[in-house]
C-alpha cells in the first residue's frame, strides 16, 4: 500500500525482454535503500525488486501489468516516479493507494495558471468514477480532482509537484497511468449490483 506522495524519481537506464516480460534497470538516489523483495511504485504501478547490481535495480513487468498501464510506453533514459511501500506508523499524506493501475488516461490539455498548473485527462469510460475534490492517483501521484465528468477529470499542480515528480515532462497527447480511488470502485460495485 502507498500513499501517492513522490519520495523521489528513477531513471530508466536499460530495458530487457524476457518472454512477454520486461525487465526494466533503474537508477535512483534511493538505491542504498532499497532491497530485493521490496514493493516499490513506479509510476503508480507496485513493482518488486528483483535484482540489484552496482548502482542499479531491476524491477519486472508482467505482460497484465503491461497491457493496463504505460510502462510499456518507457524508453531508455525516461524517468518515473518512485515512492516505497508505507510505514504503518506513519502519516497517510495522501490518499490510500493500492499500486494496482485501473486504466491509462490521455492528457487533453496543460494550462499554466501562473503559480500552478490545471492538468485535464480523458479516459476510457468505465465503471471507474472521479468527483470533485476527490483523490485520483496519476503515474503514482495522489491528487486531487478539480472536474470531474464522466470520461475526464482536471487536477490542479502546485509548483513543488510540477518540479519533483515526471509530470513536467507529460506531453498533451500523452498517457499516463490512472489508479481510481479504492472507496470509489467499491461502492460503484456495489450500486452496480443494486
Amino acid at each position: 500500500m502507498f500513499t501517492g506522495i513522490i519520495e523521489n524519481t528513477a531513471n530508466l537506464i536499460n530495458i530487457k525482454e524476457k518472454d512477454n516480460n520486461l525487465d526494466f534497470y533503474f537508477k535512483s538516489n534511493l538505491i542504498n535503500e532499497l532491497k530485493i523483495d521490496q514493493s516499490v511504485s513506479h509510476n503508480g504501478v507496485c513493482l518488486t525488486v528483483v535484482d540489484i547490481s552496482d548502482d542499479l535495480y531491476i524491477v519486472t513487468a508482467i505482460k497484465e501489468t503491461l497491457n493496463k498501464s504505460n510502462l510499456g510506453d518507457l524508453a531508455i533514459g525516461d524517468s518515473v516516479n518512485i515512492e516505497r511501500s508505507m510505514l504503518l506508523n506513519g502519516r497517510l499524506d495522501g490518499h490510500i493507494v493500492q499500486g494496482h493501475v485501473d486504466q491509462t488516461g490521455v492528457c487533453k490539455s496543460i494550462m499554466d495558471q501562473k503559480g500552478s498548473y490545471l492538468m485535464t485527462f480523458q479516459y476510457n469510460l468505465s465503471k471507474n468514477i472521479t468527483v470533485e475534490k476527490g483523490s485520483i492517483c496519476i503515474n503514482g501521484i495522489s491528487l486531487t480532482v478539480v472536474n470531474s465528468k464522466d470520461s475526464s477529470f482536471s487536477v490542479a499542480v502546485i509548483p513543488y509537484t510540477w518540479e519533483n515528480t515526471n509530470l513536467k515532462d507529460v506531453k498533451v497527447g500523452g498517457r499516463v497511468n490512472l489508479e481510481f480511488d479504492i472507496l470509489g470502485k467499491y461502492i460503484s460495485k456495489l450500486i452496480s449490483k443494486a
